[in-house]
């Protein structure tokens, strides 16, 4: 099939199984135009509706407004006073294999009512046949990226988020102790597992174990082992989890609540390279890459006398803190989707989407939890949307709805919604271009001095 935006090579007798699908939402979605997309370097039509639509209405297509949906794995809604044949539009994005390939555009003309979530909700209830057909049809060389399924768990697009892989890329391949601090919640664990997946002890076994979570007498038992009648109940020799992680990666989490007597002995573990079991009299050689993470102040701990200054010297030879979302918030949405997807998968069900005004809440929510809030609210949403594919504000806990009341209030005054509104419409133009001042001046349509100006009004800064 060929069009003014190139060719895509799909069964020709699948076209008009495409097109009654397009025209059943047409019709009940009160839309003017209906197509469905591709989206990769250009802008593919794989159908559209089977009314007669003008070149001129064809070529009026938002391909910016399928691209922002694309980029959001969310459906998007857009509308302009411009009296042409695309004045309001919705799209809605398909996904293979985990990854978003196109979408499902509808248009209405200027002084129709805008898409509403019922509207976007019979989109994705037609989600399932279409995405079948294309990804039975289409070139999976047109696929964009790898499954998610074989990505890392730790995603964002946040320049603190660069230097934090940048970072892991530094030291995964050493010997040397690596301290991550950071609020709870704020995925210090994940850090301790890329680095153990890309550097050379991916080979050995990611050890965990949280130092505040298990009680001294047991805890010592479980880091270092013990042989069989050290104490009662001790009916069979067992090696200790450090010995478990031997030429692997050992993490403990929480390490500011080790207690004195075991700081001393994990000291000695990490000078001597070797551990003793609890009613051993030998020592046993170990080859591991040690890790360490805490929500605490470390230092004032230090300063308190709670901590050993020795051990965290040699625990904090190198270190790395995580900021929490709320200094992130570029990652939100990289976050939010990766876990939907993930959900999802697990659940054995069709892609989730968010209404926009959901989205809108999520992202501008602060998340004091850090991810494992937005985790829990992820699961939270997909237990109360049931089997509907489109969860919206009324699925969100109360804490995050009560940001609209707040948002509300706050925007009576017309100057400084003005101004919170160029601030965040620099600050996302700036992301995407990655900081580029030039490229970012041409995508929003002023000069590079006016963005300069802009940038310094709102004190954002770029360097």
């Amino acid at each position: 099939m060929k069009n003014d935006f190139g060719c895509i090579e799909v069964k020709m007798k699948q076209i008009p199984f495409l097109r009654r699908i397009l025209d059943l939402i047409v019709q009940e979605s009160h839309s003017e135009f209906g197509a469905v997309l591709l989206l990769g370097r250009k802008g593919y039509i794989m159908a559209q509706d089977s009314r007669q639509h003008s070149q001129s209405e064809v070529r009026n297509l938002r391909f910016d407004v399928v691209r922002q949906a694309f980029e959001q794995e969310n459906p998007v809604v857009w509308s302009s006073e411009c009296a042409n044949s695309h004045s309001i539009v919705v799209c809605l994005p398909l996904f293979a294999e985990g990854n978003p390939i196109g979408g499902i555009y509808l248009a209405r003309g200027n002084g129709m009512k805008m898409y509403s979530n019922l509207d976007i909700e019979l989109l994705a209830s037609f989600s399932l046949p279409i995405c079948h057909i294309l990804r039975k049809n289409t070139d999976k060389g047109r696929y964009f990226g790898e499954p998610r399924a074989n990505q890392s768990s730790f995603v964002g697009k946040s320049r603190v988020f660069s230097r934090l892989i940048k970072f892991v890329d530094r030291v995964k391949d050493s010997d040397i102790p690596v301290f991550v601090s950071g609020e709870s919640g704020t995925g210090k664990e994940l850090i301790a597992r890329l680095i153990h997946k890309k550097g050379r002890g991916q080979t050995g076994k990611f050890v965990a174990i949280n130092c505040g979570a298990i009680p001294d007498q047991l805890l010592e038992s479980e880091l270092f082992g013990y042989l069989r009648g050290a104490f009662t109940g001790a009916v069979r020799d067992r090696p200790g989890l450090i010995e478990e992680a031997n030429r692997g990666t050992f993490f403990l989490d929480e390490i500011g609540d080790l207690s004195p007597p075991l700081q001393a002995k994990l000291l000695r573990v990490l000078q001597e390279k070797e551990i003793r079991r609890i009613g051993e009299n030998r020592t046993r050689l170990i080859d591991v890459r040690f890790i360490s993470a805490t929500n605490k102040n470390i230092e004032d701990e230090v300063v308190k006398g709670h901590f050993r200054e020795d051990l965290y010297y040699r625990l904090k030879i190198v270190s790395i803190h995580i900021p929490p979302l709320r200094e992130r918030r570029e990652d939100v949405l990289c976050i939010l989707n990766h876990l939907v997807e993930r959900y999802c998968r697990e659940m054995g069900r069709q892609r989730v989407y968010f209404s926009p005004k959901a989205l809108q809440l999520l992202l501008n929510y602060a998340w004091p939890g850090n991810v494992r809030e937005l985790q829990n609210e992820i699961q939270k949403c997909l237990l109360l949307c049931g089997e509907d594919n489109l969860i919206k504000e009324d699925h969100l806990s109360s804490k995050i709805l009560g940001q609209r009341e707040k948002a509300s209030s706050s925007s009576l005054d017309y100057f400084c919604a003005k101004a919170e509104f160029e601030k965040k419409f620099l600050n996302e133009a700036l992301t995407r271009s990655n900081y580029n001042r030039t490229k970012t001046a041409e995508e929003i349509g002023l000069s590079r001095q006016g963005l300069f100006k802009l940038m310094k009004k709102h004190g954002i800064l770029d360097d």
